[in-house]
């Protein structure tokens, strides 16, 4: 009788190729934060949207639509030619729903061309083993989902239950790092499933990361006693994940204010599907200027003013990136007028 693998087990060719690309990962990522620490002149990562649709409809999500089309392939390769000007380090795809774009294939084999590390966000319904495979080819170096219950209900159907299969997918497949961020806060019905899908992540072999959901206007909520708990016992398994430096989380879960300087807008940036420059998915339509147009002056502002929102932000990207620079440049400048309407009313500028 054959060997049979044990479903979600990779083989050791798998596992080996996926150590190598860890580690080449790794190596990459320390010359970024070394690159970081030395100048403050480029963007250290940028999340970009190629498609603003999502096959899902989440009750908490404000940035998605059904009915967008997809950033043409030859858009969005001038996009990241102009980021990769830039010097920037890690391009983030995310959405909407990325693994509905036609092209995201080669998108992410740009990214890799131009010397950026390249990570993908997704609800992960479209995963399968040849797709997994395409972007184990493609380069991809980061995978997250975000999962936010153990079974779907009428506010998310991103639930265990209905994605396990693929997980185990990429268990045995994919050859990028998978991290799955459970979710506590708003719209949550029970907890608990935050743990559950912790505990499966590790088990799968990925990393495991909790997330705080923001109100519609992208602030924190302070989070129920029982809620801080799990919330903490989440990030004590999380060992492997960058997150755990972050001590910001913690003040969020505790609806404490958090005491940084936000670089979004110079060392994060946001780019929309309409190729304009923004602070962060929560603040669209500030400094709403075309990429092309953004210039090394530009950022050089952004890097030194204040951002009214910080205190109370959710958004751990961009402090994670702001760590680098916490400890430097105090900011002095308030933001300037708004350059031009955009399609999105969520345009929430705290001074």
């Amino acid at each position: 009788m054959g060997l049979v693998r044990q479903k979600g087990k990779a083989s050791a060719a798998t596992w080996r190729r996926r150590r190598l690309r860890f580690y080449q990962t790794r190596l990459r990522e320390l010359k970024m934060i070394a690159k970081a620490l030395v100048s403050t002149k480029h963007p250290v990562l940028v999340h970009i949207i190629p498609m603003r649709r999502c096959n899902l409809d989440c009750g908490y999500c404000n940035e998605y639509d059904d009915v967008s089309k997809p950033v043409p392939l030859e858009e969005m390769k001038r996009r990241l030619d102009t980021l990769a000007d830039m010097g920037t380090s890690v391009i983030t795809i995310s959405g909407g729903e990325p693994l509905m774009h036609p092209d995201l294939d080669d998108i992410i084999r740009h990214i890799r061309h131009r010397g950026m590390i390249a990570g993908l966000i997704t609800n992960g319904f479209f995963l399968n083993k040849e797709r997994i495979e395409r972007l184990n080819d493609a380069g991809l170096e980061h995978l997250q989902i975000s999962i936010d219950n153990a079974a779907p209900d009428e506010v998310s159907k991103k639930s265990l239950k209905t994605i396990d299969g693929r997980l185990e997918m990429l268990s045995e497949w994919a050859e990028f790092q998978v991290n799955i961020n459970s979710v506590l806060g708003s719209g949550v019905k029970n907890s608990e499933d935050a743990l559950t899908i912790a505990h499966r992540a590790l088990e799968l072999g990925f990393t495991s990361t909790v997330g705080i959901i923001h109100d519609h206007d992208g602030q924190l909520k302070p989070l129920a006693e029982r809620d801080q708990e799990i919330f903490e016992e989440i990030m004590t398994l999380g060992k492997r994940s960058y997150s755990r430096f972050n001590q910001f989380q913690h003040n969020v879960a505790k609806g404490r204010e958090h005491d940084w300087k936000c670089r979004a807008g110079s060392r994060y940036l946001y780019i929309c599907e309409d190729g304009l420059v923004h602070w962060c998915s929560q603040q669209r339509g500030y400094p709403g200027i075309p990429l092309a147009n953004y210039t090394a002056e530009m950022r050089h502002r952004e890097y030194h003013t204040h951002k009214g929102c910080a205190p109370r932000c959710t958004v751990s990207c961009v402090q994670q990136v702001g760590i680098l620079d916490n400890w430097r440049s105090p900011q002095t400048l308030q933001p300037m007028p708004i350059a031009a309407p955009v399609k999105s009313d969520l345009v929430q500028i705290a001074k």
